[in-house]
């Protein structure tokens, strides 16, 4: 495979046509290899369209989604992020080129461990890596400048909204199958939250978080 041409693709065919036009980061997609973050077995399918299988039943999101939510969070260097859900470290990575630092926690010690590899393999040093349930936010830390959430919850709990500075954002995907919806959570004071709806999409719901009864009586 010519890595640099299917990365080109990705960018130009998959990711500008979605609204991503932030020359940033387009840029960094030029400059944050991932392919070095996509599972051995799926190493030919790190620039499609498509969601990446990883190890507990988890999944890469797509490129452009990952892009959108990049460049809508609009982090700054001086911020502290939070990634609830660390999959393979890729967005990790994408982050930590942008924030000052990033907490990553995964609930699966297997993802945690392979994001904590990916990461240093791809000499990024910004990134601490946890192990753990954050599906309520990591109180230790807080608070974050950024929260990002890479899984679906059914909606974004208090203690998350709680645990984001004022004027801090959380990119977060609301909702159940078959459609969600990711947004971007403003905190604008101590009390209000302003949220801007993005796109409508279906992805992994959250683990450790509290799925809503399918059952009713």
């Amino acid at each position: 495979m010519d890595l640099e041409k299917a990365r080109f693709n990705m960018i130009e065919q998959q990711i500008r046509p979605w609204d991503v036009l932030d020359q940033e980061i387009l840029d960094l997609l030029a400059v944050v290899k991932r392919e070095q973050f996509v599972p051995q077995a799926y190493a030919a399918l790190a620039f499609v369209d498509m969601e990446i299988p990883l190890p507990g039943g988890q999944n890469m999101l797509a490129p452009r989604v990952e892009a959108r939510i990049l460049q809508d969070l609009a982090v700054r260097k001086h911020e502290q992020v939070l990634e609830i859900g660390a999959g393979s470290g890729y967005m990790a990575a994408l982050l930590a080129h942008r924030a000052r630092h990033v907490l990553s926690v995964d609930i699966l010690p297997e993802l945690a461990e392979l994001a904590r590899k990916n990461l240093a393999h791809a000499g990024v040093t910004n990134v601490d890596v946890a192990q753990g349930n954050a599906a309520t936010g990591w109180a230790a830390s807080a608070p974050y400048d950024v929260i990002c959430i890479s899984g679906a919850l059914p909606s974004v709990p208090p203690s998350i909204l709680s645990q984001v500075k004022v004027g801090g954002r959380i990119a977060a995907f609301v909702g159940a199958l078959p459609a969600m919806e990711a947004q971007i959570i403003t905190r604008v004071s101590e009390n209000e939250y302003k949220t801007v709806n993005l796109f409508e999409t279906a992805i992994t719901p959250l683990m450790g978080a509290e799925q809503p009864s399918r059952f009713h009586f």
